[in-house]
């Protein structure tokens, strides 16, 4: 019944993460706590499974249109090591509710990235769009040039150990971080940074997963229907990146991150005053 309940929100998430490089993971906590009845411990590392597998997968195409650069990907993704595991460290001690707390702060803040953080974010589709265009026309590269002087690697590194960090910790993959991150330091065109960032997520939900090996919590019931959702979701985004109208889905996505955002942290919140 759980995974019946789960599984369509599941896709939508997938979906998310395809079209937008990102944004759908966040939800996946919210959703495997208030419907699926999971801990939250257990639904962090849930997410890590499916938010992992449906970037693993996501990315195939992107890579194949050549929208994945896999050198600064790693660079970014090994920069999450440390980051991960203190944050899976952090994440055993807390208590559920202070982290369900914490976690709607944190969807507020990915809302207002989508809003306002990054203007570029804004030109996804039709950036995407060209992308499309120019595979059909023969050409399927996204072409960068990489400048990485000492003070651009160092924000790198930093930014890759934050994202780390709150993988580990909520169990997200940090799209919103990484698509500006990458757009802003390494002047990457929209296609490519979000072709990218599925790779860095994957790596990172593998590094936190890593670390919660001997502690992890994890219902396959619900888990197993959850991601083949999710991969499902995932495949159809990737496919849509470039048609759908980037601006209006950001603002709609970003609204309904607000809401699910007051919700957490008002039955967050009714759970340790009551």
């Amino acid at each position: 019944m759980r995974a019946l309940l789960t599984s369509p929100l599941g896709f939508l998430i997938g979906l998310s993460l395809g079209a937008l490089g990102g944004g759908g993971s966040i939800l996946a906590v919210p959703v495997l706590v208030y419907v699926a009845g999971e801990s939250a411990q257990a639904a962090t590392t849930t997410s890590l499974i499916v938010v992992g597998l449906a970037s693993l997968v996501g990315m195939v195409d992107h890579l194949r249109a050549g929208r994945v650069a896999v050198g600064p990907g790693l660079l970014f993704g090994l920069a999450g090591v440390g980051g991960s595991f203190a944050g899976s460290a952090l994440n055993r001690g807390l208590d559920p509710d202070v982290l369900l707390l914490a976690f709607s702060a944190l969807i507020v803040v990915a809302a207002w990235r989508m809003l306002t953080g990054c203007p570029t974010c804004t030109r996804v589709g039709e950036e995407a769009a060209e992308a499309d265009a120019e595979s059909r026309g023969g050409s399927t590269k996204v072409g960068v040039r990489l400048h990485l002087d000492v003070a651009t690697v160092v924000k790198v590194v930093a930014a890759g150990t934050a994202v780390g960090f709150f993988t580990g910790l909520f169990g997200v993959g940090g799209g919103f971080i990484i698509v500006p991150a990458l757009a802003l330091l390494l002047a990457f065109p929209m296609p490519q940074a979000i072709g990218t960032s599925l790779l860095i997520i994957a790596l990172n939900c593998a590094w936190a997963l890593l670390a919660r090996v001997g502690h992890a919590e994890v219902d396959w019931l619900v888990t197993v229907p959850f991601a083949v959702a999710a991969l499902a979701g995932v495949i159809t985004g990737t496919r849509l990146a470039g048609r759908l109208p980037a601006q209006t889905l950001l603002r709609w996505f970003a609204g309904l991150l607000v809401a699910v955002a007051v919700y957490t942290a008002a039955s967050s919140v009714v759970a340790l005053v009551g």
